[in-house]
């Protein structure tokens, strides 16, 4: 797998902040290399989270975070927090294809399905059957769909069946990427946790840590990739 500096890269996820924990060293990393990188977040109001600012602080928020990250402003849904259950799927789907549309990525990064957190698991199902847009409109063929994980949801789903996060792509984000990351997070009015939770600045270093460790890299952000296109020259 390649992205070109000249790619469109596309995460999808379910609140304002799971692009950062899940996304943000590579986001920020792809974006400096020169690709567009896009953030739907499909939960943009996330009405009922505890400690949310004011809508128009965390819009505010949303908007500074994007800019730290490089990235371009973020595509909000409105969509009901901690009730994507409740949304017609079709719904859902439509929604991540219109951003499909509109971005036409090379990439998309979305939430892994068997996560502790609802909303995410829907956002995961609905952007897997978005993601095959290109097999029935005239858009762009998507190279690539990865699953991220998002700490203090993917980490703590309780291992029943097989179907875990495991990963099988690596980003190597370095010091440089991962200090934008959490510069990122603190963006985010009352989303970061004191140690030992797993939104807690140790834990994000030491998971990059140990994401890294896994491929010989200095500091990583990991994915399953689902699927992915050989670029043979």
């Amino acid at each position: 797998m390649t992205i070109k500096p000249s790619g469109i890269i596309l995460s999808v996820t379910a609140h304002p902040d799971d692009e950062v924990l899940g996304f943000g060293a590579t986001a920020a990393r792809l974006a400096a290399s020169g690709c567009a990188v896009y953030n739907c977040i499909l939960s943009g109001e996330v009405d009922v989270r505890r400690h949310r600012p004011g809508i128009e602080e965390l819009r505010h928020d949303i908007d500074r975070a994007q800019a730290i990250l490089g990235c371009r402003p973020a595509i909000l849904g409105s969509f009901p927090n901690i009730a994507f259950n409740t949304v017609p799927h079709i719904e859902l789907v439509r929604f991540i294809e219109a951003a499909i549309e509109a971005v036409q990525p090379d990439h998309i990064f979305t939430h892994h399905p068997n996560d502790l957190n609802n909303d995410h698991h829907h956002v995961s199902i609905a952007c897997q059957a978005a993601s095959r847009l290109y097999q029935r409109k005239p858009v762009k063929r998507i190279q690539g769909v990865h699953l991220m994980e998002i700490p203090s949801s993917t980490d703590w789903a309780y291992s029943v069946g097989t179907n875990r996060f495991q990963p099988n792509a690596y980003c190597e984000v370095g010091e440089e990427y991962l200090a934008v990351k959490l510069k990122a997070l603190e963006a985010y009015r009352g989303v970061m946790r004191p140690f030992p939770h797993s939104r807690s600045e140790e834990v994000l270093r030491g998971l990059s840590a140990c994401r890294g460790a896994e491929a010989g890299m200095r500091y990583a952000e990991a994915f399953q990739s689902v699927f992915q296109t050989l670029n043979i020259a």
